[in-house]
């Protein structure tokens, strides 16, 4: 009978073959701090969010000479016809009124019209408000809409009346909207497909998803959120021919927003559209409206007759394109 032959003589059994390394997201310090920093702006707000449950408190308007005044400084824009809807069916009986604050020994300047994004409310604004209001000495005006709001356009058309209010109060012809996330994107449509450019001078959006994006958690649940995905009627709606449009846009969009997926989505990317987009690197989506140099950059913005082609101050890489 033959033994086997002993086990050190056997051949060595060949190598397994090497598996190529599989890709995985390599996390920069950059992402991280934003990270951190978008955790801190949320817990921040969350302390902060019941300040703006309530709506402000309206004033009173101002006095008949006061308001000649500051109109005639403005000038005009436009026929005084308010702006139109295309769902009268949403307006209510009468405009809902919005409290107006600021230094009144100020020059005279188009108010400016907050607007929140997505169950949101007033309160994200109050770095930016500070910001308008102390260096600027500019009347500003605060929105909240419904998280309960199912539709876009009929937000819009509430926007508009809104804007009919704060000029019937403050005298001015015009007023400047600065809208987060998806009250950006209530402020163009009411801007460019229901007439609000004969109202708006300069439109500034935050984060908004001006194309579509393909991040939209709940969209299952609520319909708003689906008009905010690529290719919803409303995304296409303002891709259609917008000729002569007298509103100019700015609109901020950060680099490592992880809710605008592109993030080039908040781009406005419109060949009938007066606009200007400027990148910031190193925050993301949460903190842009409340980081003080983005808020420092918006306000230059709105002093600004025209925008050009150059560069906003805000920390971190900007650039106007």
């Amino acid at each position: 009978m033959k033994l086997p032959p002993p086990l050190s003589s056997l051949p060595p059994l060949p190598s397994p073959p090497r598996l190529p390394r599989l890709p995985g997201p390599r996390l920069s310090s950059a992402l991280v701090g934003a990270t951190a920093l978008e955790l801190a702006v949320l817990a921040g707000h969350l302390i902060t969010y019941p300040l703006g449950l309530t709506p402000e408190r309206p004033e009173s308007p101002e006095p008949r000479e006061s308001r000649a005044g500051s109109a005639g400084r403005a000038g005009s824009a436009g026929p005084e016809s308010p702006a139109r809807t295309d769902h009268p069916e949403n307006a209510p009986s009468r405009p809902l009124a919005l409290p107006v604050t600021g230094d009144p020994t100020a020059p005279a300047a188009p108010p400016v019209v907050l607007l929140h994004g997505f169950i949101d409310n007033r309160s994200v604004f109050l770095v930016l408000r500070r910001a308008l209001t102390r260096h600027g000495h500019r009347r500003t005006a605060s929105l909240n809409y419904s998280p309960l709001t199912r539709d876009i356009r009929a937000a819009a058309a509430l926007l508009g009346r809104q804007v009919e209010a704060v000029r019937a109060r403050t005298g001015h012809d015009r007023v400047d909207i600065v809208g987060h996330s998806l009250g950006g994107l209530i402020a163009r449509y009411y801007v460019q497909r229901l007439g609000g450019d004969r109202r708006v001078r300069t439109l500034v959006t935050l984060g908004t998803p001006h194309g579509g994006t393909a991040v939209a958690p709940g969209a299952g649940l609520h319909p708003i959120v689906r008009q905010m995905r690529g290719g919803s009627p409303v995304i296409e709606e303002l891709r259609l021919p917008a000729p002569g449009c007298r509103t100019r846009f700015v609109s901020f969009w950060a680099e490592l927003d992880q809710v605008m997926v592109p993030v080039e989505t908040a781009c406005v990317d419109h060949p009938d559209l007066d606009a200007v987009n400027v990148r910031v690197t190193g925050i993301g989506h949460l903190a842009l409206p409340v980081h003080p140099a983005v808020a420092a950059a918006v306000r230059e913005v709105l002093e600004t007759p025209e925008t050009g082609e150059a560069d906003v101050p805000v920390t971190g890489a900007t650039s106007a394109a």
